[in-house]
């Protein structure tokens, strides 16, 4: 008889259920674009969704807990058979997470039919699954290093759980809950994108024979992830504090000088290395932006930093690491093509008109769709470059 493991390891079935990064980042990169899509018309008046969030509320939720949260499952269905030894989950159990998320997106477009409750356990179900899935293989792997990873796991779980009780009783916990998730996410860019970033980084100068190298991760490293968590913690409990403010221009200041250390200007001529600095260059960037507009009171400020978080750390970050991990687990060379690079810079593109429309009032509708159609484009020109590599079998096989 055959163990389950070697069972899942056997899998013959779909293509896309042979791996996680496969069926999530598919999902991931449709959605965001399809998402976007819903959202303009939204903006435009054309379009109602039979949902209990406000369009605002629901084009927040469904960035942080709708895609980000596909994207952070197939990541860690990939990386953490790496870190811990052991096989991945394939097959249907795979297919069931997915399922999972599908129907939370199908639940809140549409909870206006369902009773609230049910709305928030069918959305939070993945989430649940997904601790429990990744909680598992750490724990048997012994892979103790990693469970901060969970830990972030289960407060993403928490602003999710926060922001659907806060979008039914309109309260002012549904700014906490945004404020959670986006916390989570940046922190966890810190922490995942500063173990990746530099490794990687590494790995491109010595095989182009650059001299030049990230310097290693050491005391200050720690202390900026220690400074920068706190400062994190204290915005999402006391977003207009002084204690908020001053927080997280330090932080801000000493991401940056993280950043500085890991030698990306040496990397410009490779877009799928550079890309992965400027993702993580929005985390300081809108650290220090958020930190002066809480010190000086500029609510445009305040809103320009959470989209540079949100839109660019997020958004850029995600679409780097999806187009990097699909090269490289599909059995292709590690370069973006032209292709792969007008996706990174349509991205960014979106990003500084979103910035642009906060400061030109009258043209702001305007410079929102504008900014709207240059992500939907992003994210439909890496559905169309990989999901035929996420589809079918691994080159060479």
């Amino acid at each position: 008889m055959t163990t389950t493991a070697e069972q899942m390891r056997a899998w013959r079935g779909p293509t896309v259920l042979s791996f996680g990064f496969r069926p999530f980042f598919l999902m991931a990169g449709i959605w965001a674009a399809f998402a976007m899509t819903i959202w303009i018309f939204m903006l435009a008046g054309r379009l109602e969704l039979p949902t209990h969030f406000d369009p605002v509320s629901w084009h927040a939720h469904e960035l942080l807990f709708g895609y980000l949260a596909a994207v952070i499952a197939g990541f860690l269905l990939t990386a953490v058979p790496n870190w811990t030894g052991r096989l991945p989950i394939v097959g249907w159990p795979l297919g069931l997470l997915a399922v999972l998320w599908l129907a939370g997106r199908i639940a809140v477009a549409s909870s206006t039919w369902l009773p609230v409750l049910v709305v928030a356990m069918i959305d939070c179900a993945f989430l649940a699954a997904l601790m429990i899935a990744i909680g598992r293989e750490i724990l048997a792997g012994g892979n103790w290093r990693n469970l901060p990873v969970l830990a972030l796991l289960g407060l993403l779980l928490a602003g999710n759980a926060l922001f659907h009780y806060a979008g039914v009783s309109q309260s002012a916990a549904s700014q906490m809950g945004l404020r959670l998730g986006v916390a989570v996410a940046v922190m966890l860019i810190s922490l995942i994108g500063g173990r990746i970033v530099p490794s990687f980084t590494r790995n491109w100068l010595v095989k182009h024979g650059h001299s030049a190298r990230p310097d290693p991760f050491g005391v200050l490293d720690r202390f900026t992830m220690l400074i920068f968590g706190l400062a994190l913690l204290v915005w999402v409990v006391a977003p207009q504090s002084l204690a908020a403010g001053s927080m997280l221009l330090l932080a801000g200041m000493m991401q940056g000088w993280r950043l500085l250390r890991w030698a990306g200007l040496q990397t410009l001529e490779e877009p799928l290395v550079w890309v992965l600095h400027a993702g993580y260059a929005f985390v300081p960037l809108g650290a220090v932006i958020l930190g002066l507009a809480i010190l000086w009171e500029d609510i445009l400020l305040v809103q320009a930093a959470q989209h540079l978080w949100m839109a660019g750390a997020i958004g850029l970050m995600t679409l780097a690491v999806m187009s990097r991990a699909t090269l490289g687990h599909t059995g292709r060379e590690l370069t973006a093509g032209p292709g792969t690079t007008t996706v990174y810079l349509s991205l960014i593109g979106s990003v500084f008109l979103r910035l642009a429309a906060g400061a030109s009032p009258q043209l702001t509708t305007e410079l929102y769709q504008f900014s709207g159609l240059l992500w939907v484009t992003a994210y439909l020109g890496f559905a169309v470059i990989y999901s035929p590599m996420l589809m079918r079998p691994r080159a060479g096989s």
